[in-house]
């Protein structure tokens, strides 16, 4: 069992400062969990940055891909040189005169490098799968409390009721799109029994907005944690009285529910009781141009992922996921000891990516989870680069230091994996354009490699297929090539930003994307997310709502203007 953070107030293993906080000067334990190298508040929350460890957890698994990207380079080196063939001069077409060379790696460098990618694929997915396996059938309850074996054993015999669902809306200001959000759950075709609008620091319409549509509306009291903080203060009041299938639902105020999510997700609890959580899998509104096709593009190939993988989720989605009270209140009870953040918590709002961090907290204790391919939601997309940027930054941010809190755990292997992967991407992109621009430099005529070019179209051909389901427009950008290597050329980037970051200990920011009336009237979630897609809960569309639903959301949004008009009158 890892060592408890101390209590508010304690000074074990630590010192107090001149202004009473307490200074612990720690790292990571060997078990993985955090000794805080910072100060902590009086409720016990952790305001700094975790410890060497945590500080250059960007720089080990960036330094790892290095260290594996030279021995890669260093291997292929030893084993043969290419075939070297002098250029030629050719016609391209009968009127494009042109120099190739058919210059490639040996057929044995090529084999042994087709071998290894396929190696290091192969062992990834047994290793995650063994670990899987093991945490299902677990009888552990200390370490695995929600593992599957242990939660059947609690619940055989037992009947806890009918799946309800009780959704929770964090919002702050989000006058603009909650209409819609309230109304796509209303319009599904199993409806939530209960809707509740976490409404956090709002100065907007918000909360007139959600009375007049009918639900509850709970708000946040001295609040400065964010999202995390003021769902925390309401879980911390409806969990008691929650039964063990009164499921929690919580989703973003900017997302709205293909029809047939909650239908999907309470059909799966009810015949499945070891199941813990369900997690939707997100699609991009229209709208945003070409930034907004590249957030498309990307949305899409995530989902295909994991229908692949069955369901296996990465992440719970904060977009829309369902949760058993059970699962909460154990990740609550474990906050402190076993994981990072305050005892009592659900969310640890030292995270920057609270979705994610919660993932890895039910995945440590065990519990099963998977996204269905049946339960879709539109989400918004970023309008600005600006906007992508910040958000970016977080996401990869809030991944990187939830591996530093956690450390190298067989639960967070793939979450390793995937972030040496994304490392290695980066020095492999990098060295992309870093070998075209000396080779601009250094040739006086550009020479064609037919090898590689067929490499490039095999590649292009794998963009295209993996956003099918997107549209002639999906499709087209991906066959393009060049600006989706912008666009990851950009993410590569964010990567890098947020390595540093975290390295120098600057200040993470959330950002709050603002909306406008005109803009959410004109591009709604009801559009596809990609033109030329079919309907249904596999493709990229909007919720299918009626005619009254949409009725109730405009008559929700002119009742909203009109209590806001008559406050400040």
């Amino acid at each position: 069992m890892p060592k408890p953070r101390p209590e508010p107030g304690s000074t074990a293993d630590a010192e107090v400062t001149a202004d009473g906080t307490v200074a612990n000067d720690g790292g990571v334990t060997a078990d993985g969990t955090v000794a805080n190298d910072g100060e902590m508040t009086t409720d016990g929350q952790v305001t700094t940055d975790g410890g060497a460890f945590a500080r250059l957890i960007g720089l080990i698994i960036f330094g790892l891909a290095t260290i594996a990207a030279t021995l890669l380079v260093v291997a292929a080196s030893a084993m043969g040189t290419s075939i070297e063939v002098a250029p030629a001069s050719g016609l391209f077409l009968g009127v494009w005169e042109v120099l190739y060379a058919v210059e490639a790696p040996t057929t044995k460098v090529t084999l042994i490098s087709v071998a290894l990618a396929a190696l290091l694929a192969t062992g990834v997915a047994v290793i995650e799968l063994r670990i899987s396996n093991r945490s299902r059938r677990s009888d552990d309850a200390d370490t695995d409390p929600l593992a599957p074996k242990l939660v059947m054993a609690r619940t055989f015999g037992v009947f806890a009721g009918p799946v309800t669902i009780t959704v929770l809306i964090p919002a702050h200001n989000e006058e603009v799109s909650l209409p819609q959000t309230i109304a796509s759950l209303r319009g599904q075709s199993h409806p939530p029994e209960r809707i509740i609008v976490v409404a956090d620091n709002c100065t907007d319409s918000t909360v007139q907005l959600a009375r007049a549509a009918g639900v509850e509306v709970i708000e946040s009291v001295d609040n400065t944690h964010k999202k995390a903080g003021a769902l925390n203060q309401v879980l911390r009041r409806i969990l008691p009285d929650q039964g063990d299938n009164d499921a929690v639902m919580i989703m973003d105020a900017d997302t709205s529910l293909d029809d047939g999510f909650l239908e999907v997700a309470v059909a799966r609890l009810t015949s499945d009781r070891a199941l813990m959580a369900i997690g939707g899998l997100f699609y991009g509104e229209d709208g945003a141009g070409m930034l907004g096709q590249f957030q498309r593009n990307e949305y899409s190939r995530y989902s295909r992922d994991i229908r692949r993988r069955q369901g296996r989720v990465f992440v719970l989605t904060g977009t829309a996921s369902v949760f058993r009270p059970v699962a909460l209140r154990t990740v609550a009870e474990s906050r402190g000891t076993f994981l990072p953040g305050t005892h009592g918590d659900v969310y640890d709002t030292a995270a920057l990516t609270e979705d994610n961090e919660l993932t890895i907290a039910l995945k440590s204790l065990g519990a099963l989870m998977i996204s269905p391919s049946e339960c879709t939601v539109v989400t918004e997309m970023m309008p600005t680069w600006t906007t992508l940027w910040r958000q970016r930054l977080r996401w990869q941010r809030g991944a990187l230091e939830n591996l530093g809190a956690y450390g190298l755990r067989p639960k967070t292997f793939r979450y390793w994996a995937q972030q040496l992967g994304i490392g290695y991407g980066v020095i492999a992109l990098g060295a992309y354009f870093l070998l075209i621009g000396i080779t601009l430099v250094a040739i006086d005529s550009w020479v064609w490699f037919p090898f590689w070019m067929g490499l490039g179209l095999l590649f292009a051909v794998e963009r295209v297929v993996t956003v099918w389901e997107g549209g002639p427009r999906a499709r087209w950008l991906a066959a393009a090539l060049l600006p989706e290597l912008v666009y990851a050329t950009f993410l590569d980037i964010v990567y890098v930003k947020g390595v540093l970051d975290i390295l120098f200990g600057r200040r993470a920011g959330w950002g709050h994307v603002p909306h406008s009336l005109t803009a959410a009237d004109g591009a709604g979630p009801d559009t596809a997310a990609g033109p030329g897609t079919a309907t249904g809960p596999d493709t990229a569309t909007g919720p299918d709502t009626p005619a009254d639903v949409d009725t109730l959301s405009e008559d929700v949004r002119a009742a909203g203007r009109g209590d806001r008009a008559g406050s400040l009158r």
